[in-house]
């Protein structure tokens, strides 16, 4: 009987690891889903920053454009050195 009652202890130990491993893995994997989100929400505020800036860019190129149109209506005299 004593043989019985060990091998009993022995199980519900076995299965309280299991619990207790079944436990820390679940807050493993949640915390992992919950990386996995910032680094989504990270990566499209990028992908936003960098759709701004391609804009900004391109009207920063127009506005370029259209300075060197507009000074190059003047000229300068040449000084002779």
């Amino acid at each position: 009987m004593p043989e019985v009652v060990a091998s009993i202890r022995r199980v519900t130990d076995i299965v309280a690891e299991i619990s207790a491993a079944s436990s820390e893995q679940s807050t493993g994997v949640a915390q992992i889903g919950e990386a996995v989100s910032q680094m989504d929400q990270a990566t499209q505020q990028t992908a936003a920053l960098v759709e701004e800036s391609a804009a900004a860019a391109e009207s920063l190129r127009g506005h370029a454009h259209k300075l060197a149109d507009t000074v190059a209506v003047f000229q300068l005299a040449r000084v002779a050195a």
